[in-house]
């Protein structure tokens, strides 16, 4: 299968334990836990990389499509399969929850992801969605790094929010809760304690929302 994330994963798995890369890290995990924070059941989370939010949320299950990074993960007890985002290797109403973090803006159909999260989340099932939206400074950011050549965000694609909420409303998933984060601007250094903004932050970097199936 073979990904960008290849030959860079373990410079990209660093990241997450430099001091920049943990405060980032820990306010985005805030966020999505402001949303939901009941991982019980069978969740899976669609773009594992190397497993650091499924750890930090006691997810069990991951896809992805690159080998070295499922490994890391696969190292970090998670149990990972090699797989699309838009053939989940699972049966219909299978699963209890689904977490897509960050991965969202490296797919190029993803209103094909959100209708196969719908068909594999049982009924009432949940969706829990973290994404860099363009209305924020930090997608802005990365758009930039991204038309200079950096290896990871010139392969993504970042999305105004109405988009994203959009594509999911179409395959029927509910907007139930929302949060937004990283209301700092990239030049900034963040607070010592996350910062989390209830509902559609004007503004956040970060944003986390929750569908129910």
């Amino acid at each position: 299968m073979g990904t960008v994330f290849d030959t860079i994963a373990d410079d990209y798995d660093r990241w997450y334990d430099d001091a920049a890369g943990r405060a980032l890290f820990r306010e985005e995990v805030a966020c999505l836990r402001a949303v939901w924070n009941d991982f019980a059941g069978r969740w899976l989370e669609v773009g594992v990389g190397s497993g650091r939010f499924a750890e930090a949320l006691s997810i069990g299950y991951g896809i992805d499509l690159s080998l070295p990074m499922a490994v890391k993960a696969a190292a970090r007890g998670i149990r990972v399969q090699l797989a699309r985002a838009e053939r989940l290797p699972y049966p219909a109403d299978a699963l209890d929850g689904i977490l897509i973090a960050f991965t969202l803006c490296f797919l190029d159909r993803p209103d094909a992801v959100f209708r196969e999260c719908r068909r594999v989340l049982r009924p009432g099932g949940r969706l829990l969605l973290g994404t860099l939206p363009t209305e924020g400074a930090w997608a802005r950011a990365y758009m930039r790094k991204g038309a200079q050549g950096h290896p990871i965000y010139a392969h993504a694609r970042f999305r105004p929010l109405k988009k994203t909420l959009a594509m999911a409303a179409r395959t029927g998933l509910v907007l139930r809760q929302s949060a937004g984060a990283l209301l700092h601007s990239p030049d900034h250094e963040p607070a010592n304690a996350p910062v989390i903004t209830p509902g559609m932050a004007p503004g956040a970097g970060f944003a986390a929302f929750l569908f129910e199936a």
